[in-house]
C-alpha cells in the first residue's frame, strides 16, 4: 500500500484556523468525487488482500477523525456505531481487535450510502467542535488529511486492480482526449552531488516521522538519468528477452516471474497482432503510449530493467539529493476527480519527472534513520513497525494529490508489489 500514516515530526508554519478547516473539507471532498461513479458493488468488492474496497477507504478514513479527534478531545462526544470500529481500523493494534484485511470484501454491510452518510456525521462533528479543538486536536486533522490522501492513491488503485480483473473493461471515468507523445530522446545522464549531503525532513511544515530525523550521508560520484523510462523502451526490454532471461533478475525475482507467468507490467495487455499494444486504466482499455512513463513494475522488474540496461536503480539518498532543488508540485498529480495517466517528459535539460507520473523505485531498503524513534500513541505506530522487508519509493504518482509529495517523503512496499503506479529512474555510478 501508500506510505503508511505515521506520526507528524513538525507543523512549524501550520495553516492558520480558516485555512487548516478549508483544507480538511476539501480533501474530504475530493474522497467522495473519486467514488462518485462507483455503484455498491464497484465499492464493495475486494480483488486482493493487498487492496482494500472503496467504501473501506471512505469509512476507515472517516474512523481515523473520529478516534483520533472526535474520541478523544471533544467531551460528550457518542461514537457514530459502536459496532464500525472493528470493521474500520486497520491496523492500530492499540485500538484492539479488527477485521482481518484480507476480508474487507465479505462487509456488505453497511453499504456506500451509510459510510457516506458516516462521513457526513463525523465532519459535520468536526465542524461544530472546531473553535474549541487543542492544538493537539488540530495536529491529528491535519495528520488525517494526508493520511487521507494517502487511501485516495489506493482508493484509485485498488478500483484500477479490481476493474482490471471485469473482462468488460469498465472505466472509472471518461477517457480524456488522447494525445500520443513522441519518443523522447534518448537518455541522459546527469552528475548528482557526491560527498557529505543532507537529507531528511528539515523540519519545516508536514512530514512523517519515517522521513526524520536528518543527517549526513556521503555520496560517491554517481549519475541519474534525466526521466523515467517509457512504455517503449519496457517493450524493448521484453522484446530482448527480459523476462526469459534469468542472469537479469536476483534469485526471487526470477523466482516470482516463474511462479506467477510474469511477462510484463501489470495491466499490460496484447493487441490483435498479439504484441503488448495495450494498456489498462482508470479510463479503460486503450491503445498504449509508448512514450509514456512505465508503470506498475515491481522492484523485481525495476532492478531486472536496470541490470539489462547496463545500469541501476539510484539509492534514496541519491534520488533525495537530486530532488531538493526541484518544485515537488511540478508533475503530473492527481487534482480533481478525473482519469489520472502520467504524461511523456517534456522537452528540457536537467532531471525531469523528479515528482508526480510514477513513484521510482529505489535500491534502499526501508529502514530506520539515525536516530529515528517512534512516535508514542496508536498514531507512531504505522510507519516504524513496517521496516522490515520492503524498499523506498520516491517523488509521488498521477494518483498522488498535488501538494502531497516532498523531497523527503519516503513510500515504501515489497518487492513484489506493483499495483501501485510505480516506475523506473535508472543510475549509474561514475
Amino acid at each position: 500500500m501508500a506510505a503508511r500514516a505515521g506520526a507528524i515530526v513538525s507543523t512549524r508554519d501550520a495553516p492558520d484556523d480558516g485555512e487548516a478547516l478549508e483544507r480538511f473539507q476539501r480533501v474530504r471532498a475530493l474522497s467522495l468525487a473519486l467514488a462518485a461513479n462507483l455503484s455498491d458493488a464497484d465499492a464493495t468488492a475486494q480483488s486482493m488482500p493487498d487492496a482494500s474496497p472503496a467504501k473501506w477507504h471512505l469509512a476507515h478514513t472517516t474512523w481515523f477523525f473520529e478516534t483520533f479527534v472526535l474520541r478523544d478531545h471533544v467531551p460528550g462526544y457518542d461514537i457514530f456505531d459502536a459496532r464500525w470500529p472493528f470493521l474500520f481500523n486497520s491496523y492500530y493494534e492499540a485500538e484492539g481487535a479488527r477485521m482481518a484485511r484480507p476480508s474487507r470484501g465479505l462487509l456488505t454491510r453497511p453499504s456506500l450510502d451509510e459510510a457516506r452518510a458516516y462521513r457526513a456525521h463525523v465532519e459535520r462533528a468536526l465542524e461544530e467542535a472546531w473553535a474549541d479543538l487543542p492544538q493537539a486536536a488540530r495536529d491529528l486533522v491535519e495528520l488525517g488529511c494526508h493520511h487521507e490522501e494517502q487511501h485516495q492513491e489506493l482508493l484509485l488503485t485498488d478500483i484500477l486492480h479490481l476493474f482490471a480483473q471485469n473482462p468488460l473493461a469498465p472505466a472509472v471515468w471518461p477517457a480524456p482526449p488522447r494525445r500520443f507523445g513522441t519518443a523522447p530522446d534518448p537518455i541522459r545522464w546527469i552528475a548528482g552531488r557526491s560527498g557529505r549531503v543532507e537529507i531528511g525532513h528539515d523540519g519545516e511544515g508536514f512530514a512523517f516521522d519515517c522521513e526524520g530525523p536528518r543527517h549526513s550521508v556521503w555520496l560517491a560520484p554517481h549519475a541519474l538519468a534525466d526521466r523515467v523510462i517509457t512504455n517503449g523502451e519496457w517493450r524493448a526490454f521484453i522484446d530482448g528477452g527480459g523476462y526469459t532471461t534469468a542472469s537479469h533478475w536476483l534469485s526471487d525475482g526470477w523466482a516470482w516471474v516463474r511462479e506467477n507467468g510474469i511477462e510484463a507490467p501489470a495491466y499490460w495487455r496484447r493487441g490483435e497482432d498479439g504484441g503488448w499494444t495495450e494498456r489498462f486504466g482508470l479510463d479503460g482499455q486503450h491503445p498504449m503510449d509508448l512514450a509514456a512513463p512505465v508503470r506498475h513494475v515491481s522492484y523485481y522488474e525495476a532492478d531486472a530493467y536496470a541490470h539489462w540496461a547496463g545500469a541501476r536503480l539510484p539509492t534514496e539518498a541519491e534520488w533525495e539529493s537530486a530532488a531538493q532543488a526541484h518544485d515537488p508540485t511540478d508533475g503530473a498529480f492527481l487534482d480533481t476527480a478525473q482519469a489520472v495517466r502520467p504524461l511523456p517528459p517534456t522537452p528540457g535539460s536537467g532531471l525531469r519527472q523528479m515528482f508526480g507520473d510514477v513513484w521510482e523505485w529505489t535500491q534502499s531498503a526501508y529502514l530506520p534513520y539515525p536516530g529515528f524513534r517512534a512516535a508514542e500513541g496508536a498514531v507512531g505506530e504505522y510507519n516504524g513497525k513496517f521496516m522490515s522487508g520492503q524498499f523506498v519509493l520516491r517523488g509521488g504518482s498521477c494518483a498522488t494529490p498535488r501538494g502531497h509529495a516532498r523531497a523527503s517523503y519516503r513510500n515504501f512496499f515489497y518487492p513484489h508489489q506493483r499495483w501501485q503506479f510505480t516506475g523506473v529512474r535508472l543510475a549509474k555510478d561514475l
